[in-house]
């Protein structure tokens, strides 16, 4: 009797480890651990190449802001190398009608600018390149009192995988983190692997690839993906247990006939052990 019962046992082990659901589902489990633990330096995103940008000055001389503040059509935009977008089609700024220029940085890192001509935005913040426009105006006489605000048009990054909403994700401030992204995205699903989530990033035309634990907190606020960059790539892989749904025999724990042939073949066991 006592090897069935040992026997009973040993397959029951097997039928629970089979359908087990993964322990590693919460994230930050070793929080405790890190408290006090600094923190890596705030980083803001730096533009590049084919990046777009509205830039508004704001002045006490309505006359000269309008003359940096185009409002014009998608065609007069062209022909100044940028493209209008309708953010501000009605009232504009301070009540000008039309459409506001988004500015595309070319492959020189440029943007041409009313007035200043070509100004170098690559590489810089959009705080610096606020200043920098600001500056400029000054230095030339144009306005003396200029409030010049930059914003993003177009950066974004792309979440895919076993996410609730896959797709792009755009970015509408600094310090954009991995876990900004993946709260746009509605969270990991159930089955998203969450000690192996991968970013792929385009770093001066190499790709590289990092891999986050979101189960370990320490692990997340220190990697080089934490602070996202525009197009970084997020995909959140599936865990094992879905994996092996793929698989022609993957489910089969969750086949009614396999807990039958089970339940059949305990059956057996007790009546030959009562024999």
């Amino acid at each position: 009797m006592k090897d069935v019962i040992r026997l009973l046992l040993v397959v029951s082990f097997f039928v629970l480890w089979g359908c087990s659901t993964p322990k590693n589902v919460a994230y930050f489990q070793n929080a405790e651990e890190i408290r006090g633990m600094a923190l890596q330096p705030e980083q803001q995103f730096r533009l590049r190449p084919e990046d777009k940008i509205n830039i508004i000055v704001n002045s006490s001389d309505p006359m000269l802001m309008q003359q940096f503040n185009l409002m014009c059509s998608a065609s007069a935009a062209r022909s100044l190398g940028a493209s209008a977008t309708p953010k501000l089609a009605s009232g504009g700024v301070n009540g000008v009608g039309g459409m506001l220029l988004a500015y595309t940085v070319d492959e020189q890192g440029d943007i041409q600018f009313p007035v200043l001509g070509r100004v170098a935005v690559g590489g810089k913040t959009r705080h610096e390149v606020a200043e920098y426009i600001r500056d400029r105006l000054i230095a030339r006489d144009l306005i003396k009192d200029p409030v010049v605000t930059v914003e993003y048009v177009n950066l974004s990054v792309m979440v895919l995988g076993e996410v609730v909403r896959p797709g792009r994700i755009e970015i509408l401030r600094d310090h954009f983190t991995i876990l900004d992204a993946i709260a746009s995205a509605g969270d990991l699903t159930i089955i998203g692997q969450r000690e192996n989530v991968m970013v792929c990033r385009n770093v001066d035309g190499e790709d590289m690839t990092y891999f986050v634990n979101l189960c370990d907190r320490k692990n997340v606020l220190e990697s080089p993906a934490y602070y996202l960059q525009q197009d970084d790539v997020i995909y959140i892989t599936p865990n094992a247990k879905r994996q092996r749904e793929f698989k022609s025999t993957g489910n089969a724990f969750a086949q009614p006939s396999l807990w039958i042939s089970l339940a059949s073949l305990i059956t057996t066991i007790v009546a030959l052990a009562i024999r």
